[in-house]
């Protein structure tokens, strides 16, 4: 059973929150979440109904644009019941400030300490491809 406050958190994941800019053209989103599973020890994603504390959950944002070429930015905010674990890419900036600055995970620091995964509030990637469409996938944890 998924407490009221997880319920919260998988509909906050749903309806994730993402910023798109391009210069020429529109840039279209779509997101699908779902939670890693281990089965028979092989790992699974399924869609993400259900989470408990410490359940992986996998983003999946699909980006399409009406022309290809040209760079934009995707810019997510992390609902508070994740904490930020990667991307499928190594472009990503993290922001631990509500989008006010962004930097590398592993690069930034605060009050004399490295940021942590568990500080993120946002993540971002800036995506320079030559494609009408592309996916950019990232993992989080449930606190």
């Amino acid at each position: 059973m998924v407490s009221k406050s997880f319920s919260v958190v998988i509909g906050c994941i749903l309806g994730v929150s993402c910023a798109a800019s391009a210069a020429a053209s529109t840039v279209a989103l779509d997101s699908s979440v779902f939670v890693e599973r281990t089965r028979a020890e092989s790992r699974i994603l399924e869609p993400a109904r259900q989470l408990a504390p410490g359940d992986r959950v996998v983003t999946v944002l699909t980006w399409r644009r009406g022309a290809p070429g040209g760079q934009f930015t995707v810019a997510n905010a992390l609902p508070r019941g994740l904490y930020y674990q990667g991307s499928a890419s190594d472009t990503e900036e993290v922001s631990i400030d509500g989008g006010r600055t962004w930097g590398k995970l592993g690069t930034m620091r605060t009050a004399g300490r490295f940021v942590t995964a568990e500080d993120v509030t946002h993540v971002r990637w800036r995506v320079q491809s030559s494609d009408a469409s592309g996916r950019i996938a990232y993992s989080a944890i449930v606190r």
